[in-house]
């Protein structure tokens, strides 16, 4: 099943799930379900990053121009607050974002479309988290947003004396800095929403 959500573009989706004594089966990624939604673009890499800790934050990451990725996200293990904010140029949403648990428990997917900075906090100890992504990663078209830019007002379970982060992550600009360096205009309040 897959459902919209607050902002266009993102997508959450549910896989079935098929059990008997054995343990489940899923199909976890299926192109045509994806297309029958509107979206089309292929993967063409899968990452997987392991967290220790609770309250982990990786983000808010992106990437620019023909390196841009699209994301399809899911906790294997544990469980994340997953966060998508929008950054699109002239988007009636930018700015905004919407906050996702995704957990090896309710199976959940998040699709992050280019134009979205990515992250996530994890919730638990020992998190697995797995993502296909439609572009290699670049670093010369690496950006990223400030996770705690209090602008962005993302609900994060995790305060930021007691969030670990790395060096990298806690160095982005804030929304407001990075919309500057980009010659763009912030309009109006962002809100967080949840699907």
């Amino acid at each position: 099943m897959i459902k919209t959500t607050d902002i266009q573009g993102v997508l959450l989706l549910e896989p079935r799930r098929f059990g008997d004594e054995r343990g489940i089966f899923s199909e976890v990624f299926k192109a045509s379900e994806l297309a029958e939604a509107g979206f089309t673009r292929a993967f063409v890499q899968d990452n997987l990053a392991r967290s220790g800790p609770k309250g982990v934050i990786r983000g808010l990451h992106m990437q620019s121009g023909d390196f841009a990725q699209d994301k399809l996200i899911r906790a294997s293990k544990g469980s994340i607050l997953d966060v998508a904010v929008d950054v699109r140029p002239g988007s009636e949403t930018f700015g905004q974002s919407v906050a996702v648990v995704l957990s090896a428990q309710n199976w959940l997917q998040l699709l992050v479309p280019a134009g979205f900075a990515h992250g996530y906090c994890t919730l638990e100890e020992d998190c697995e988290v797995q993502y296909k992504v439609t572009a290699p990663y670049a670093p010369d078209h690496e950006e990223g947003l400030v996770w705690s830019d209090p602008a962005l007002r993302i609900d994060w379970p995790v305060a930021p004396a007691d969030a670990t982060v790395n060096a990298r992550d806690a160095a982005w600009p804030t929304l407001a800095q990075w919309a500057a360096g980009k010659g763009l205009t912030l309009q109006g309040a962002p809100a967080a929403s949840r699907p």
